[in-house]
């Protein structure tokens, strides 16, 4: 390794969950994207770019499940950066035959493309708020083979995860928005500006 990766990645994934915790308790995170969330997801994401540039997918043999799950999660939450959410998921998914990489990420990175592109999600991971005031998965392929699909990943059925999302929403008073259409169009205007839609 030309740096060491690991703790900088480690690091950086700390003050992501360090900052979304903070945003949470003072009720500041819910109100559309947070200036101070994007900031750290921006910066964590320019780091994550050097690391694919220097070694490709930092894996788990090398990093363990430490920096290679600190990887992950600062891709995930890279959603203003298209580009390298795509070159990352087709990362994983080299990797994940060598043992280097986790299905279950895999799932959970190509369902929040999809949704982003504005396509339905395979796995049933990312939610959003229903016309009924629910946090219920966005829409899904094949929604009857579901749990099929979702068990091939080892994720639970999607009835208990719909529970412990709505949940933990509760937990963190997070409510469903005002204006569900006023949002959605917020969302997909920074779809767009992103560079996930045309």
């Amino acid at each position: 390794m030309s740096e060491n990766w690991g703790p900088l990645l480690v690091a950086a994934a700390r003050r992501d969950l360090e900052t979304r915790a903070r945003l949470v308790e003072s009720g500041e995170l819910f109100g559309g994207y947070h200036p101070e969330m994007e900031k750290v997801h921006d910066e964590n994401a320019a780091l994550l770019a050097r690391v694919f540039d220097d070694i490709g997918w930092p894996g788990r043999r090398e990093f363990g499940d430490d920096g290679a799950g600190a990887a992950f999660l600062i891709l995930q939450h890279a959603i203003g950066h298209p580009d390298l959410q795509r070159r990352g998921l087709a990362l994983i998914l080299d990797a994940i035959p060598e043992g280097q990489a986790n299905p279950l990420d895999a799932a959970y990175l190509a369902d929040r493309i999809a949704i982003f592109e504005g396509a339905e999600q395979t796995f049933g991971t990312q939610f959003d708020w229903d016309a009924n005031g629910q946090l219920s998965p966005a829409p899904v392929r094949d929604p009857e083979s579901l749990d099929e699909r979702r068990a091939s990943v080892g994720l639970p059925p999607i009835a208990e995860t719909i529970a412990n999302m709505r949940a933990n929403a509760a937990a963190e008073n997070e409510t469903a928005p005002p204006d569900l259409a006023e949002r959605r169009a917020a969302y997909d205007a920074w779809a767009r500006k992103a560079g996930w839609r045309a």
